[in-house]
């Protein structure tokens, strides 16, 4: 799951580097993701109104209840003092 929020995340922004997820809260049926992207592309990775942000989170939903699981996914941007340099 990690793997396809991932890929998902890198082909939609300008900085593919700076693209991380990481896994939260979890346990046997439910697992917390957490997307977190350059501030520059937080923008491309929402969307307008939450539409980009929508689709990946119904993909990724899709993809656990093929495995039998439930996911949420959340989605940050580093802050300017904490952006990693590539």
């Amino acid at each position: 799951m990690r793997k396809l929020i991932e890929y998902i995340a890198r082909g939609l922004v300008d900085q593919p580097d700076l693209v991380e997820v990481r896994e939260g809260r979890s346990d046997r049926y439910f697992t917390a993701y957490h997307l977190t992207v350059a501030s520059g592309d937080f923008g491309k990775v929402v969307g307008r109104q939450g539409r980009v942000a929508k689709a990946v989170r119904s993909l990724a939903r899709t993809a656990a209840a093929r495995q039998g699981k439930h996911i949420s996914l959340e989605i940050h941007e580093y802050q300017s003092d904490e952006e990693p340099q590539a």
